[in-house]
């Protein structure tokens, strides 16, 4: 486990590889990684209060409203109060961001921000295996036969808002939701943004940040 409690936020659209960064941080550095989507799935899987209510909308193509969404989230966070953590897909509003203002104080927010046309093309050619939300991309991460998950063999789909038509209205909402969480961030000088087309390019840079404030678990290269 990380000797200092970090509580940390990784930022980014859609498509801007996210869940990978986060899982490379909470490998090397000990990090519980609490991803949103997952925590989501699990409580439609679940058929809770909130599941239910998520599903309403999502049925319908629509965002989950701020306060279904904080609601999961808070009951994840409040499990997590003796451990270091780091948030994704968390939060992506104002309102998101100072619901978890009243519970924490963050240290630290990494931004991913990588060009449109990159996020474009990766965004179309992402399927996802519907039960477990593991993702493929079909130029850079494919599955081992096309169109079948590689654990279950069942199907993949393409969601309707990874459709080349939808992705750019995605974007455009996601930069208008998040431009006023960056400028909170921002002002508390704790926002760090990192640029790039590759993952693998930005990594070194992320692992520098966060060895910087707490010691890796293990000694490993940073890419």
């Amino acid at each position: 486990m990380a000797s200092k409690l970090l509580r940390a936020v990784v930022l980014g659209p859609p498509g801007s590889g996210k869940g990978t960064v986060c899982e490379r941080i909470a490998k090397n550095f000990g990090l519980q990684h609490l991803s949103s989507g997952q925590f989501l799935r699990e409580n439609i899987r679940a058929n809770s209060e909130v599941g239910t209510l998520a599903k309403q909308y999502l049925e319908r193509g629509l965002l989950v409203p701020d306060h279904i969404f904080t609601r999961v989230m808070m009951t994840e966070l409040d499990k997590m109060h003796s451990q270091p953590w780091l948030l994704d897909g968390f939060p992506r509003t104002l309102g998101q961001a100072e619901a978890l203002d009243r519970i924490c104080e963050l240290d630290l927010v990494i931004s991913l921000n990588i060009p449109f046309e990159t996020l474009k093309d990766r965004l179309s050619a992402r399927w996802i295996h519907p039960a477990s939300g593991r993702v493929y991309n079909m130029d850079f991460n494919p599955p081992h036969i096309h169109g079948i998950d590689d654990i279950t063999s069942e199907p993949l789909i393409q969601r309707e808002e990874d459709q080349p038509e939808a992705v750019a209205a995605r974007l455009r909402k996601y930069k208008d939701a998040a431009k006023p969480v960056m400028e909170l961030y921002k002002n508390r000088g704790i926002l760090h943004s990192f640029s790039g087309t590759e993952t693998n390019k930005i990594w070194p840079y992320v692992y520098t940040l966060i060895s910087s404030k707490i010691p890796p678990i293990q000694a490993e290269e940073a890419n």
